[in-house]
Protein backbone atom coordinates (compact mmCIF):
# COMPACT_ATOMS: atom_id res chain seq x y z
CA UNK A 1 0.00 0.00 0.00
CA UNK A 2 2.82 2.41 0.86
CA UNK A 3 4.47 1.66 -2.47
CA UNK A 4 1.23 2.40 -4.34
CA UNK A 5 0.81 5.70 -2.49
CA UNK A 6 4.40 6.67 -3.30
CA UNK A 7 3.74 6.00 -6.98
CA UNK A 8 0.58 8.08 -6.89
CA UNK A 9 2.39 11.02 -5.33
CA UNK A 10 5.10 10.87 -7.99
CA UNK A 11 2.45 10.96 -10.70
CA UNK A 12 0.61 13.82 -8.98
CA UNK A 13 3.65 16.05 -9.34
CA UNK A 14 3.24 15.85 -13.12
CA UNK A 15 -0.53 16.14 -13.42
CA UNK A 16 -1.81 18.89 -15.66
CA UNK A 17 -5.34 18.21 -16.84
CA UNK A 18 -6.37 20.98 -19.15
CA UNK A 19 -7.56 22.19 -22.53
CA UNK A 20 -5.17 23.64 -25.08
CA UNK A 21 -4.58 24.44 -28.72
CA UNK A 22 -1.59 24.44 -31.06
CA UNK A 23 -1.75 26.15 -34.45
CA UNK A 24 0.11 27.60 -37.41
CA UNK A 25 -1.39 30.68 -39.03
CA UNK A 26 -1.80 29.86 -42.71
CA UNK A 27 -1.49 33.52 -43.72
CA UNK A 28 1.50 34.68 -41.66
CA UNK A 29 3.22 31.43 -40.72
CA UNK A 30 3.19 32.34 -37.02
CA UNK A 31 3.09 29.40 -34.62
CA UNK A 32 1.26 29.38 -31.33
CA UNK A 33 0.06 27.44 -28.31
CA UNK A 34 -2.58 28.48 -25.79
CA UNK A 35 -3.78 26.70 -22.66
CA UNK A 36 -6.02 27.04 -19.59
CA UNK A 37 -6.33 24.75 -16.58
CA UNK A 38 -7.36 24.43 -12.96
CA UNK A 39 -3.70 23.95 -12.08
CA UNK A 40 -1.09 26.40 -10.85
CA UNK A 41 1.27 27.80 -13.52
CA UNK A 42 -0.02 25.65 -16.38
CA UNK A 43 2.12 27.51 -18.92
CA UNK A 44 5.38 26.43 -17.30
CA UNK A 45 4.43 22.78 -17.87
CA UNK A 46 2.28 22.52 -20.99
CA UNK A 47 3.26 25.19 -23.53
CA UNK A 48 6.32 25.10 -25.80
CA UNK A 49 7.08 26.93 -29.05
CA UNK A 50 10.04 28.02 -31.15
CA UNK A 51 10.09 30.31 -34.18
CA UNK A 52 10.60 28.48 -37.45
CA UNK A 53 10.28 25.12 -35.69
CA UNK A 54 6.89 24.38 -34.14
CA UNK A 55 4.63 24.41 -31.11
CA UNK A 56 3.88 21.70 -28.56
CA UNK A 57 1.29 21.14 -25.82
CA UNK A 58 2.03 18.30 -23.39
CA UNK A 59 -0.64 17.62 -20.77
CA UNK A 60 -2.73 15.12 -18.78
CA UNK A 61 -0.15 13.05 -16.83
CA UNK A 62 2.63 15.18 -18.22
CA UNK A 63 5.92 13.97 -19.56
CA UNK A 64 7.72 17.30 -19.70
CA UNK A 65 10.36 16.11 -22.16
CA UNK A 66 7.79 16.04 -24.97
CA UNK A 67 8.17 19.84 -25.13
CA UNK A 68 11.93 20.29 -25.56
CA UNK A 69 12.49 16.97 -27.34
CA UNK A 70 9.60 17.65 -29.68
CA UNK A 71 11.08 21.00 -30.65
CA UNK A 72 14.54 19.47 -30.98
CA UNK A 73 13.35 16.78 -33.39
CA UNK A 74 11.32 19.25 -35.46
CA UNK A 75 14.30 21.61 -35.53
CA UNK A 76 16.32 18.74 -36.96
CA UNK A 77 13.82 18.39 -39.81
CA UNK A 78 11.30 15.82 -38.60
CA UNK A 79 7.63 16.54 -39.19
CA UNK A 80 5.23 16.86 -36.28
CA UNK A 81 3.68 13.42 -36.99
CA UNK A 82 7.08 11.72 -37.19
CA UNK A 83 8.22 13.50 -34.05
CA UNK A 84 5.21 12.50 -32.00
CA UNK A 85 5.37 8.88 -33.19
CA UNK A 86 9.02 8.65 -32.14
CA UNK A 87 8.37 10.08 -28.69
CA UNK A 88 5.31 7.92 -28.05
CA UNK A 89 7.21 4.80 -29.09
CA UNK A 90 9.78 5.46 -26.37
CA UNK A 91 7.17 6.20 -23.68
CA UNK A 92 5.90 3.25 -21.63
CA UNK A 93 3.12 5.46 -20.22
CA UNK A 94 1.77 6.80 -23.50
CA UNK A 95 -1.72 5.72 -22.48
CA UNK A 96 -1.95 8.55 -19.92
CA UNK A 97 -0.43 11.28 -22.10
CA UNK A 98 -2.15 13.92 -24.17
CA UNK A 99 0.18 15.69 -26.59
CA UNK A 100 -0.25 17.91 -29.64
CA UNK A 101 2.33 19.31 -32.05
CA UNK A 102 2.37 21.53 -35.11
CA UNK A 103 5.48 22.09 -37.24
CA UNK A 104 6.60 25.10 -39.27
CA UNK A 105 5.15 23.59 -42.45
CA UNK A 106 1.73 23.16 -40.86
CA UNK A 107 1.96 19.44 -40.15
CA UNK A 108 -0.10 18.42 -37.13
CA UNK A 109 -0.01 15.43 -34.79
CA UNK A 110 -2.12 14.74 -31.69
CA UNK A 111 -2.38 11.88 -29.23
CA UNK A 112 -4.94 11.27 -26.48
CA UNK A 113 -4.08 8.22 -24.42
CA UNK A 114 -6.91 5.82 -23.65
CA UNK A 115 -6.40 6.32 -19.91
CA UNK A 116 -6.65 10.11 -19.93
CA UNK A 117 -9.40 11.18 -17.54
CA UNK A 118 -12.77 11.73 -19.19
CA UNK A 119 -14.03 13.70 -20.79
CA UNK A 120 -10.95 13.62 -23.05
CA UNK A 121 -10.38 13.98 -26.77
CA UNK A 122 -8.98 16.07 -29.57
CA UNK A 123 -9.82 17.56 -32.96
CA UNK A 124 -7.28 17.94 -35.77
CA UNK A 125 -7.96 20.62 -38.36
CA UNK A 126 -5.94 22.29 -41.09
CA UNK A 127 -2.67 23.34 -39.42
CA UNK A 128 -4.13 23.22 -35.91
CA UNK A 129 -5.27 20.89 -33.16
CA UNK A 130 -7.48 21.31 -30.10
CA UNK A 131 -7.24 18.88 -27.20
CA UNK A 132 -8.66 18.54 -23.71
CA UNK A 133 -8.97 16.13 -20.80
CA UNK A 134 -10.88 16.11 -17.52
CA UNK A 135 -13.50 18.31 -19.13
CA UNK A 136 -17.06 18.72 -17.95
CA UNK A 137 -18.36 17.88 -21.45
CA UNK A 138 -17.05 15.96 -24.44
CA UNK A 139 -17.90 18.89 -26.71
CA UNK A 140 -15.14 21.23 -25.51
CA UNK A 141 -12.46 20.46 -28.11
CA UNK A 142 -14.98 20.58 -30.96
CA UNK A 143 -16.28 23.98 -29.88
CA UNK A 144 -12.70 25.25 -29.68
CA UNK A 145 -12.09 24.10 -33.26
CA UNK A 146 -15.30 25.69 -34.57
CA UNK A 147 -14.48 28.96 -32.84
CA UNK A 148 -10.91 29.05 -34.10
CA UNK A 149 -12.07 28.49 -37.67
CA UNK A 150 -14.78 31.17 -37.58
CA UNK A 151 -13.02 33.92 -35.62
CA UNK A 152 -11.67 36.87 -37.61
CA UNK A 153 -8.31 38.23 -36.49
CA UNK A 154 -4.68 37.30 -36.12
CA UNK A 155 -3.43 34.03 -34.63
CA UNK A 156 -3.47 35.45 -31.11
CA UNK A 157 -7.07 36.64 -31.40
CA UNK A 158 -8.16 33.22 -32.65
CA UNK A 159 -6.31 31.27 -29.97
CA UNK A 160 -7.83 33.44 -27.24
CA UNK A 161 -11.29 33.06 -28.76
CA UNK A 162 -10.87 29.28 -28.67
CA UNK A 163 -9.94 29.39 -24.97
CA UNK A 164 -12.97 31.56 -24.21
CA UNK A 165 -15.24 29.18 -26.11
CA UNK A 166 -13.91 26.21 -24.15
CA UNK A 167 -14.65 27.97 -20.88
CA UNK A 168 -18.17 28.85 -21.99
CA UNK A 169 -18.72 25.20 -22.93
CA UNK A 170 -17.93 24.13 -19.36
CA UNK A 171 -14.17 23.79 -19.55
CA UNK A 172 -12.19 21.99 -16.89
CA UNK A 173 -14.54 20.07 -14.57
CA UNK A 174 -12.63 21.48 -11.55
CA UNK A 175 -12.88 25.12 -12.61
CA UNK A 176 -10.10 27.48 -13.67
CA UNK A 177 -6.84 28.81 -12.27
CA UNK A 178 -4.09 29.57 -14.80
CA UNK A 179 -3.57 30.19 -18.50
CA UNK A 180 -0.76 30.84 -20.96
CA UNK A 181 -0.09 31.95 -24.51
CA UNK A 182 3.02 31.68 -26.68
CA UNK A 183 3.08 32.99 -30.26
CA UNK A 184 6.32 32.96 -32.25
CA UNK A 185 7.40 34.27 -35.63
CA UNK A 186 7.37 32.05 -38.74
CA UNK A 187 11.16 32.06 -39.08
CA UNK A 188 13.96 32.22 -36.55
CA UNK A 189 16.29 35.18 -36.21
CA UNK A 190 18.38 33.14 -33.74
CA UNK A 191 17.58 35.87 -31.24
CA UNK A 192 15.01 34.02 -29.14
CA UNK A 193 13.91 37.11 -27.23
CA UNK A 194 12.96 38.80 -30.51
CA UNK A 195 11.25 35.78 -32.06
CA UNK A 196 8.40 35.67 -29.53
CA UNK A 197 5.41 37.82 -30.45
CA UNK A 198 3.72 36.90 -27.16
CA UNK A 199 4.98 34.92 -24.19
CA UNK A 200 2.44 35.48 -21.42
CA UNK A 201 1.39 33.49 -18.38
CA UNK A 202 -1.31 33.90 -15.77
CA UNK A 203 -0.18 31.73 -12.88
CA UNK A 204 -3.12 31.99 -10.48
CA UNK A 205 -6.29 33.99 -11.11
CA UNK A 206 -10.06 33.59 -10.64
CA UNK A 207 -10.61 34.29 -14.37
CA UNK A 208 -7.33 33.43 -16.09
CA UNK A 209 -8.48 33.66 -19.72
CA UNK A 210 -9.93 37.11 -19.16
CA UNK A 211 -6.68 38.16 -17.45
CA UNK A 212 -4.67 36.69 -20.32
CA UNK A 213 -6.68 38.82 -22.77
CA UNK A 214 -5.91 41.90 -20.68
CA UNK A 215 -2.19 41.11 -20.78
CA UNK A 216 -2.32 40.63 -24.55
CA UNK A 217 -3.98 44.04 -24.90
CA UNK A 218 -1.33 45.63 -22.68
CA UNK A 219 1.44 43.90 -24.59
CA UNK A 220 0.05 45.25 -27.84
CA UNK A 221 0.00 48.74 -26.30
CA UNK A 222 3.68 48.53 -25.40
CA UNK A 223 4.46 47.26 -28.90
CA UNK A 224 2.84 50.39 -30.36
CA UNK A 225 4.73 52.50 -27.83
CA UNK A 226 8.07 50.97 -28.75
CA UNK A 227 7.34 51.34 -32.44
CA UNK A 228 6.47 54.98 -31.84
CA UNK A 229 9.85 55.49 -30.16
CA UNK A 230 11.59 53.94 -33.16
CA UNK A 231 9.73 56.26 -35.53
CA UNK A 232 10.57 59.29 -33.39
CA UNK A 233 14.24 58.31 -33.53
CA UNK A 234 13.97 58.34 -37.32
CA UNK A 235 12.34 61.77 -37.28
CA UNK A 236 8.91 60.53 -38.43
CA UNK A 237 6.87 62.49 -35.90
CA UNK A 238 3.47 62.09 -37.57
CA UNK A 239 3.70 58.30 -37.76
CA UNK A 240 5.01 58.16 -34.19
CA UNK A 241 1.97 60.08 -32.97
CA UNK A 242 -0.29 57.48 -34.58
CA UNK A 243 1.53 54.70 -32.74
CA UNK A 244 1.42 56.54 -29.41
CA UNK A 245 -2.28 57.15 -29.88
CA UNK A 246 -2.87 53.45 -30.55
CA UNK A 247 -0.94 52.56 -27.39
CA UNK A 248 -2.95 54.92 -25.23
CA UNK A 249 -6.27 53.71 -26.63
CA UNK A 250 -5.34 50.13 -25.77
CA UNK A 251 -4.18 51.05 -22.25
CA UNK A 252 -5.82 54.36 -21.32
CA UNK A 253 -5.10 54.00 -17.60
CA UNK A 254 -1.42 53.19 -17.99
CA UNK A 255 0.38 56.41 -17.02
CA UNK A 256 3.80 55.02 -17.87
CA UNK A 257 2.88 54.83 -21.55
CA UNK A 258 1.65 58.42 -21.36
CA UNK A 259 4.84 59.51 -19.55
CA UNK A 260 7.27 58.14 -22.11
CA UNK A 261 5.12 59.48 -24.93
CA UNK A 262 5.40 62.92 -23.33
CA UNK A 263 9.15 62.53 -22.77
CA UNK A 264 9.70 61.65 -26.42
CA UNK A 265 7.60 64.55 -27.66
CA UNK A 266 9.32 67.07 -25.36
CA UNK A 267 12.76 65.75 -26.30
CA UNK A 268 12.01 66.32 -29.98
CA UNK A 269 10.78 69.88 -29.48
CA UNK A 270 7.02 69.30 -29.35
CA UNK A 271 6.75 70.72 -25.84
CA UNK A 272 3.26 72.21 -26.11
CA UNK A 273 1.88 68.86 -27.21
CA UNK A 274 3.72 67.14 -24.37
CA UNK A 275 2.58 69.40 -21.51
CA UNK A 276 -1.02 68.09 -21.17
CA UNK A 277 0.34 64.54 -21.14
CA UNK A 278 2.81 65.38 -18.39
CA UNK A 279 0.02 66.98 -16.37
CA UNK A 280 -2.08 63.82 -16.65
CA UNK A 281 0.83 61.73 -15.39
CA UNK A 282 1.83 64.09 -12.55
CA UNK A 283 -1.78 64.37 -11.38
CA UNK A 284 -1.87 60.59 -11.10
CA UNK A 285 1.41 60.25 -9.18
CA UNK A 286 3.92 63.00 -8.33
CA UNK A 287 6.81 60.51 -8.26
CA UNK A 288 6.92 60.84 -12.04
CA UNK A 289 8.07 64.44 -11.50
CA UNK A 290 11.08 63.17 -9.57
CA UNK A 291 11.82 60.67 -12.30
CA UNK A 292 11.71 63.33 -15.01
CA UNK A 293 14.26 65.44 -13.14
CA UNK A 294 16.62 62.44 -13.03
CA UNK A 295 16.46 61.62 -16.75
CA UNK A 296 18.95 64.24 -18.08
CA UNK A 297 21.80 62.73 -16.06
CA UNK A 298 21.18 59.39 -17.81
CA UNK A 299 21.01 60.97 -21.25
CA UNK A 300 17.30 60.26 -21.63
CA UNK A 301 16.17 63.89 -21.63
CA UNK A 302 17.82 67.18 -22.68
CA UNK A 303 20.13 68.92 -20.19
CA UNK A 304 17.83 71.93 -20.16
CA UNK A 305 16.82 73.11 -16.64
CA UNK A 306 14.32 75.74 -17.92
CA UNK A 307 12.59 73.07 -20.00
CA UNK A 308 12.38 70.70 -17.04
CA UNK A 309 11.04 73.50 -14.83
CA UNK A 310 8.42 74.42 -17.43
CA UNK A 311 7.22 70.83 -17.50
CA UNK A 312 7.19 70.44 -13.72
CA UNK A 313 5.18 73.67 -13.43
CA UNK A 314 2.16 72.04 -15.10
CA UNK A 315 1.51 70.19 -11.84
CA UNK A 316 0.82 73.54 -10.16
CA UNK A 317 -1.85 74.59 -12.64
Amino acid sequence: MARDLHGFLNVAKNVCHTYSMVARDQRTGELGVAVQSHWFSVGSVVAWAEAGVGAVATQSIVEGSYGPLGLELMRAGKSAPDTLRALLAADNRANVRQVAMVDAQGGVATHTGERCIAEAGHHVGVQYSTQANMMLKDTVWGVMADTYETTVGDLTDRLLAALEAAEKEGGDIRGRQSAALIVVRPTSSRRLWEDRVFDLRVEDHPDPVRELKRLVRLSRAYWHMNHGDELMAKGDLSSARVEYGSAERLAPDNVEIVFWHAVTLASSGSIEEALPLFKKVFDADRNWMTLLARLPRSGLFPEDPPLVEKILAVSRK
